[in-house]
This record gives structure tokens, sequence and C-alpha cells, in this order.
């Protein structure tokens, strides 16, 4: 083609011929069992996240973001799918646990995965971190659409020795030191790689999940529980292994100057466990009082999302998923509909925000029921008592108003009871 005739259509054309290179990278960070307010950003007083608090205020700190389930498997099920994690079996799990019985199950590319949709629309995927979703070959990142996987498939891991239980994609590895250092090291490794495509890295820290260990501790003793142990001290050092590991990771990307072209996403899995600061929310993780599924969550885009932003919008971790997906301009599989909202119109400004109808359901080890509508909440706890709250009003959850609004609360069970009809019922223990 004559050089003249290549500037004309460049600029007749211009978006046609550089959309392919304007595609941003995605880099999503997960946290587990991290509390509500356990970044200095959302209130903790005992020890200081700086890095976290940074990004926050370079993007849009949300007020009200929830996890899918309030444990880890079923809520990385509905990241991974988009979906309601209780349409897939293995969302069912509460979580997947070691054992012959659990090892059978795991998340299945039959569901096309954000992975696998992603690729498809030209992206290079990574995934470094916390797996939980199978054991079995047949269920690892690899097969769900990731191009490279460095991480551990089980719930949780020793910090320190996590002898045998790394893998490079579905091959066993070996690398000493501590694992939030070992996650941020890797990410910072594939930032820092040539990419031909733009890419999509999900970081899936295990901090702060238990075994309560900081740098420099021991090893977990073979005859002691990992679930046991701990103290505030040591979950402060957990923490700041975690501030200090995502803060490297942003300075790779802000020192290759990528920031502009470059969408960081950071929250939880659910809420926090016995060391964690839940804020004024009742309940922790395993519970759908609003402790057990209110998380942190921000978003950062240089020019794009305006730095020091607030927002009330409603979401889950679904519309984490359908956001992703836009931003790649990839297409979800019609037959597998994502449940999701794309909410980048709602954070830079070009749409308002909008009330949310949203589901929640746990049983193997606490059987609740939940749904969000607009403000009002419908709950139902272990013993099968029913609440109703007015969360805009009442976020501690302390004023049952299922007596004084009986219209609200038929019309939001009865919305429950039809959604149930959906997905698939839980599998007991």
């Amino acid at each position: 083609m004559p050089l003249e005739k290549f500037f004309l259509l460049l600029f007749i054309f211009p978006t046609t011929l550089v959309s392919a290179q304007t595609k941003p990278n995605i880099i999503y960070m997960m946290a587990d069992d991290l509390g509500y307010a356990d970044l200095s950003c959302y209130g903790r007083k005992d020890y200081q996240t700086p890095n976290l608090d940074k990004l926050c205020s370079q993007g849009i700190k949300f007020m009200n973001a929830y996890a899918a389930a309030p444990v880890c498997t079923p809520t990385r099920v509905a990241f991974l799918t988009g979906r309601y994690p209780a349409h897939l079996t293995v969302g069912l799990y509460e979580p997947i646990a070691e054992g012959h019985k659990d090892s059978l199950v795991g998340l299945s590319p039959e569901n096309p995965s954000i992975g696998q949709l992603l690729k498809k629309a030209g992206y290079e995927t990574y995934l470094v971190g916390k797996w939980h979703l199978g054991y079995q070959p047949e269920f690892s990142p690899n097969r769900n659409g990731f191009d490279y996987f460095y991480g551990f498939h089980a719930g949780a891991i020793d910090y320190v020795s996590h002898s045998n239980d790394l893998y490079e994609n579905e091959q066993p590895t070996h690398r000493d030191g501590y694992l939030t250092d070992i996650w941020a090291d890797k990410a910072i490794e594939i930032i820092q790689k040539k990419h031909s495509k733009p890419f999509f890295l999900a970081v899936t820290f295990n901090a702060p999940h238990w075994p309560w260990q900081g740098p420099g501790d021991k090893p977990y003793p073979d005859t002691m529980r990992w679930t046991s142990g701990g103290s505030p001290t040591i979950y402060a050092a957990m923490m700041k292994s975690l501030d200090d590991a995502i803060g490297r990771i942003v300075k790779a990307i802000d020192d290759l100057k990528l920031s502009n072209n470059t969408v960081i996403i950071f929250t939880s899995d659910n809420g926090g466990e016995r060391y964690s600061d839940n804020g004024i929310y009742k309940g922790r993780k395993m519970s759908l009082w609003e402790g057990g599924i209110r998380e942190p969550a921000f978003v950062r885009w240089p020019g794009k999302i305006k730095e020091g932003a607030v927002t009330q919008q409603v979401t889950t971790t679904m519309d984490w998923s359908s956001t992703i997906l836009s931003l790649a301009d990839a297409r979800p599989d019609p037959k597998f509909p994502m449940e999701g909202i794309d909410i980048m119109p709602i954070i830079t400004g070009n749409k308002k925000e909008v009330d949310r109808t949203l589901y929640w359901r746990i049983f193997q080890r606490n059987q609740h029921k939940a749904m969000r509508d607009g403000k009002w909440k419908y709950f139902q706890d272990e013993k099968g008592n029913e609440y109703l709250f007015d969360l805009s009003a009442d976020p501690k959850e302390e004023n049952n108003l299922k007596d004084k609004q009986t219209d609200i609360f038929n019309k939001l069970k009865g919305k429950y009871t039809e959604w149930e009809k959906t997905v698939l019922k839980p599998i007991p223990l």
C-alpha cells in the first residue's frame, strides 16, 4: 500500500486501525479473609497499610462492595464464571476441603471462565497465588483459560515451608521464601516480561488467611492445626507484608509507564476472620450477616477514573467479572449468561448509581439465606429466624422490621424463593 494512502486511511479511520492496541492491561488482586475495615483507609487503627491506602486514593473507593459468598471457593467460582456460585456443583462446596470426596470436584472448562473468554479476546492470561477450585489436572487454571499459573491448589498453605505444595502450571515446583513475597516476585516477573498482547493478571493472595505466620516466623509444627495460634501482632505483620507486596506490584506498573493503560482492581473474597476488623458490621466469615460478605474494594485507572473518588454503588464479585470482560471487549458465552453488571460506566461518571438485587446462600457449615434489594435486606439465620433490615438506616442490622414492613418482607422472601429455584440444591457435608 502506498504510504500516502495508509496515512489517509489512518486519518479517516483512526480507531479502527489502532483499536487492537488500545485494550487495557487488567490486574485483579484479591486478598483472602480480609475484613471490611482491615485497611487503614477503611478504618483500621492498630497498624497502617500505606501502599493500599495510596492505591485507593488514586482511584475510586467502594463503600458497598460484597463478596458473592462468605467463604473462598464459591466466591472464586463466581469471579471466574461471572455467575452465582450455586449454578455449578463446585460452587456448592463451602469450601473444597482436603480429602478424597472433595478431590473429585472442581471448576470445569465446560462453563467458560473469564480466562477462556479473555484469551479469545486476544489477551495473555496469568494467575498467581491461591486457586482452591480443584486439585486434579482437569480442574487446573491451565485447563480453565490461563496461559500461566504459579501457585497452590488448596485452601491454605504454610507461608514458610510450603514444601511440595507449589505448582508452576501443572508441575510441582519449589521456591524458598515467604509466600506473599513470592507472589509479588512472580507477578512482577510477569509484568516486566515482553508482551505482544494486552495481559490479564490475577494475583490471588492467600494473606491474611491462616495459618497465622508473618515474615521470619517458623513453619507450623505438624501436630498444630493451622487455625490455631496467631495474635494481633502476627496479623499486623501479615498485613504489612501484603501491603508491601501490592506496593511493589503497583510500582512495577508505574516504573514501566504502563499506568494509563492498566486497570488495577483490589478486593477480597469474603469477610474477615479471628483477628480481622469488620468495622460496624455484624458477623464474620462463614455467615451472611454483613460482616461475612462486606469487603473493601477499589479500582485505579489513571485518566479514566477520578482520583479520590468514592461510590456508594452496591457491587458484588460477579460485577468484577462483567467489568473485566467489557474492558477487554470479550463476549460471554450466551449459554452461560453473566450475572454481574459492567460498573465502569458508573465509576467513570457516565451513568448514575443503580439499585441492585443480590442473593446469597450458605449451607454446609452454617445455614444462612440472604438477599439485598435496594436498601432492604432479607435474612434467615441458622435457627430459621427471619429478618428484614433497612441497611440505609441500620447497617449494623440491629432493628428487625419484619413485623412492621410485612409487605416488603413478603415481597423479598418471595423473590428469594423464586431465585433459589434457579440454582442447584445444596449438598450436605
